[in-house]
């Protein structure tokens, strides 16, 4: 059987080892400074068949074994071990007087290229992401695997139209019922997931008013973006729901919705889009959306028609009018699922918030 590794991303993790192990093994230490531990608390300590990686190990080296693997870090201006997931207040903060940190990475990352050949560079991203998908499997082990729902939808979809509003009270009674709420972590379809995962456990007049705050920057392209979400977060906290959003660097030109508590920022939207449609066990919302919901809807229909992660889940079409006549893409899985073409396929058709809900809850 496979050794598996202890995790150890912090001090106090590593302390705690020490006390009752004089010699580590099988651990993965992950952006650790051990230069900060007291003076010889770890002089007696032997580490074998141990990774570090992006640790600072200065006067640890006599200690760590030959079957140790070291992972130094690259110099970038994103970290490539980083053991937690991205918080908005983290991705919005100011690197100096006129930079945010999302904006110095997309910078170097358009710099360096999207799909750039500096060997140096690749490698940093895929540490990166690798780190990142690390700490989302952590951050999921806290929830039912069927309670993870995803809403996916359009970028573009404007803070004043119908289904917006629809979205941001289908994932407010979602999360109030113990579901996570997860989207593609930008604009539009996106961020209004995360609005109403933000405002659940308030009255639909407190949502109301959040809408109208917002609606004085109708898309992510109006200067007053991000100041209209800072007010309505500003006006009603909360540190009781969290949501997960799953944005990339790819399309770093749509910002990151700050209303996500949590934020699993990828380079690489190949692993994105992936990750998207596999943590949703509980069932995926499609909102109306263009190109890039066309492609999730076929990966999802290819992941439930073989059974991909054991069993299938629902696929929610909201929109009767857009998925049957502008987008006809439900009417062609209902045909295809009715000839055994796709197998497997929880189809719902509906313009109906409360259907929405009771078929996720139903399902589970």
């Amino acid at each position: 059987m496979a050794q598996r590794y202890k995790e150890i991303e912090t001090i106090d993790q590593l302390l705690e080892e020490t006390k009752v192990n004089g010699r580590l093994e099988y651990c993965a230490f992950q952006d650790l400074d051990f230069t900060k531990v007291e003076e010889g608390a770890l002089s007696s300590i032997k580490f074998e068949y141990c990774i570090f990686m992006g640790c600072n190990i200065k006067g640890l080296l006599s200690n760590i074994g030959d079957s140790c693997v070291c992972f130094p870090s690259i110099e970038k201006p994103y970290n490539l071990f980083k053991s937690r997931l991205y918080s908005p207040s983290e991705l919005y903060g100011m690197v100096d007087e006129k930079r945010r940190f999302d904006d110095v990475v997309y910078q170097h990352y358009l710099q360096k290229g999207k799909f750039s050949e500096d060997i140096s560079e690749t490698l940093a991203r895929s540490l990166h992401d690798h780190s990142i998908l690390n700490a989302l499997r952590d951050f999921l082990s806290q929830y039912d695997e069927k309670d993870v729902v995803a809403i996916m939808g359009g970028h573009a979809m404007l803070r004043t139209e119908p289904d917006y509003c629809k979205v941001v009270f289908i994932a407010k009674r979602l999360t109030e019922v113990g579901k996570l709420l997860v989207s593609g972590g930008g604009p539009g379809a996106m961020e209004a997931t995360h609005l109403g995962a933000w405002m659940a456990g308030r009255d639909d007049c407190e949502v109301q008013d959040a809408l109208r705050l917002l609606s004085v920057a109708p898309t992510y392209k109006d200067e007053q973006w991000f100041q209209s979400a800072l007010a309505v977060i500003e006006k009603y906290p909360q540190t009781k729901y969290k949501s997960l959003g799953i944005p990339t660097w790819l399309y770093g030109h749509e910002p990151s919705t700050p209303f996500a508590t949590h934020i699993a920022k990828l380079f690489e939207n190949a692993l994105r889009e992936d990750e998207l449609l596999t943590i949703a066990k509980g069932g995926i919302v499609y909102s109306p959306g263009s190109a890039g919901t066309m492609q999730e809807i076929f990966q999802d229909a290819v992941q439930n028609h073989y059974l991909t992660f054991g069993y299938a889940s629902p696929m929610v079409f909201l929109g009767v009018e857009y998925w049957s006549q502008t987008m006809p893409v439900y009417k062609l899985l209902k045909a295809l699922s009715e000839q055994q073409r796709y197998k497997n396929l929880l189809l719902s058709l509906t313009d109906d918030v409360d259907d929405v809900v009771a078929i996720l809850c139903d399902y589970y």
